[in-house]
């Protein structure tokens, strides 16, 4: 009897490695998009803050998140699209934008609310200050959210099997 339940047994630990693996290829996918997206939001936000001592936008940090985060949103977007979720093929891309764009604002909410904290509430305002709360406090906090928001409402199209490769042509 325990012979014949062990070929079922290894087709399950065989299924439960390629589960394993597409997980982590898609993960690592959405971390890459993501890096890059923390280099544009992170760029884009001292530039226009801190460029030349006072940035244009120094007296208005959260406009200038707020910026530098739509800027980092297309990338990632298209990074996410083409890349991460390129396995899940939608028959509404209309939806597909209207729901990222609002789990995106969600997202620009968390990461504002951690550069406002640490602004108005800590009072503090240097560079180092800004980056710690507001690019990599308010990015890991977006990005956890993110990729559970996609995943589960925006790129929810006919997937490809578990095993599949997450994109055929590049």
């Amino acid at each position: 009897m325990a012979l014949s339940e062990q070929p079922s047994s290894e087709a399950e630990s065989g299924s439960l490695l390629t589960k394993a693996r597409t997980a982590l290829r898609r993960g690592g996918a959405f971390l890459v998009v993501g890096a890059i997206g923390f280099l544009v939001d992170a760029g884009a936000y001292n530039l226009l803050v801190f460029w030349g001592g006072a940035g244009v936008l120094y007296r208005a940090p959260l406009p200038a998140k707020i910026i530098a985060i739509a800027v980092a949103t297309v990338v990632t977007y298209f990074g996410n699209k083409w890349w991460t979720f390129a396995h899940k093929k939608s028959d509404n891309p209309g939806r597909e934008y209207l729901l990222y764009t609002v789990f995106n604002v969600i997202a620009i909410g968390l990461q504002l609310g951690c550069l406002g904290f640490s602004r108005y509430v800590l009072e503090l305002s240097t560079p180092l200050s800004d980056n710690i709360s507001g690019t990599l406090i308010g990015q890991i906090v977006a990005v956890i959210f993110r990729y559970w928001a996609y995943d589960k409402f925006v790129f929810v199209g006919k997937s490809a099997p578990a095993g599949a490769p997450m994109r055929e042509n590049a």
